[in-house]
């Protein structure tokens, strides 16, 4: 079984900073891509941004220039850098990874966080 676990989401000012962080642990052999995702109250979940296990990294308009990703592979962790905050950016975020458990196929679980919230004022 795999476990995502995210921290650091909570309430700050627009224009403001938070640095989210999801680690992964269980039954992990290695991990893909690791993504955050966002939903706000009323919206579908949307794709925040995305990281390979190379580094290449993707990102949704809205956050770009505002938003970075990254990762530390060795500590199964991946994190989201958010400057610049605005409050349309309000919302859940939750990390999600493609996990191969298994050394003997190339299956990958596809683990979810819990979510934590990210609440930004005007």
């Amino acid at each position: 079984q795999v476990q995502l676990v995210e921290s650091g989401g909570g309430l700050v000012q627009a224009g403001g900073s938070l640095r989210l962080s999801c680690v992964a642990s269980g039954t992990i052999v290695s991990i893909n891509t690791m993504a955050w995702y966002r939903q706000a109250p009323g919206k579908q979940r949307e794709s925040v941004a995305t990281i390979t296990t190379g580094g290449s990294t993707n990102y949704a308009n809205s956050v770009k220039g505002r938003f970075t990703i990254s990762r530390d592979n060795a500590k199964n962790t991946v994190y989201l850098q958010m400057n610049s905050l605005k409050p349309e950016d309000t919302a859940v975020y939750s990390c999600n990874a493609g996990v191969r458990i298994s050394p003997f196929t190339t299956y990958e679980y596809n683990a979810w966080g819990q979510g934590t919230q990210v609440t930004v004022s005007s």
